[in-house]
């Protein structure tokens, strides 16, 4: 995947904190050179605590304080990354933003035990030497007049709903930039109830192509980390004695 090869990713160990997570690095209104970008965070004061917080991804976002004036530029820490620590750190290619002052921030949405996920993001700030252009969603947010972060997402133990599931439930056929969203895996039922089925989304039209197609722009496809649980249990079933009768008589034949 393209984000694997433009992103080191290495994480530091350090002592949990005790809630959601709050950016201290980059600071507001930092600038920061394309190439690697150190990010760290601390305790935000407020629930869910990090101990109740199994997973977490982290993206590289330019724009506005909204979702209809900001584009996630780059996935830097993939879905599903275990928390073990307040630091990591990435490198950002220059081409894959513009440059423009305040214009770019973090965004960290971290999964809960319990079920759900907290969206925390970083203040806005400037990354200096970027070489690439910006989708006209990202321009619609821009210049940024000030670096204040975007308002805490909480979903936790509450289903996503409308826009608030932010990316996720954006059909991918009308969302831009180099990293897409997909919502959550459905999972099966325990049984089946139902005799007639009907189709989960409308079916989709397809053009063939005639001549050479232009060079795929999505970098990356992020799948909303799943939520539900799995039990198992041990088979404490005695295993089934050797053969007998006929069997055992055909067998015996092959002993030598």
């Amino acid at each position: 995947m393209r984000s694997l090869n433009l992103l080191s990713l290495l994480a530091t160990t350090a002592p949990f904190c005790f809630a959601d997570v709050e950016f201290t690095i980059p600071a507001a209104g930092a600038k920061v050179p394309a190439g690697a970008i150190s990010i760290k965070w601390k305790d935000s004061g407020s629930s869910p605590s990090l101990s109740d917080l199994k997973t977490y991804q982290i993206d590289l976002m330019a724009g506005g304080n909204t979702d209809a004036n900001s584009d996630v530029i780059v996935n830097l820490i993939p879905p599903n990354t275990q928390f073990s620590g307040n630091a990591a750190q990435g490198v950002v290619q220059a081409t894959l933003g513009g440059e423009s002052k305040n214009a770019y921030y973090l965004r960290i949405t971290s999964v809960a035990s319990e079920g759900g996920q907290v969206i925390n993001f970083s203040p806005h700030f400037t990354i200096s030497g970027m070489t690439g252009t910006f989708s006209a969603k990202i321009q619609a947010g821009l210049p940024v007049k000030d670096a204040t972060a975007r308002d805490t997402v909480n979903q936790v133990a509450n289903n996503p709903a409308g826009g608030a599931a932010d990316g996720f439930n954006v059909p991918y056929n009308e969302q831009t930039g180099l990293t897409r969203m997909a919502p959550m895996m459905v999972q099966p039922p325990t049984s089946i109830t139902k005799k007639n089925t009907t189709p989960l989304f409308p079916t989709s039209s397809v053009s063939i192509a005639t001549t050479f197609l232009p060079v795929a722009t999505v970098a990356t496809t992020i799948t909303q980390s799943n939520t539900h649980s799995v039990s198992q249990m041990e088979n404490t079933a005695s295993a089934l004695a050797g053969p007998a009768g006929d069997m055992q008589k055909f067998l015996n034949r092959w002993k030598d």
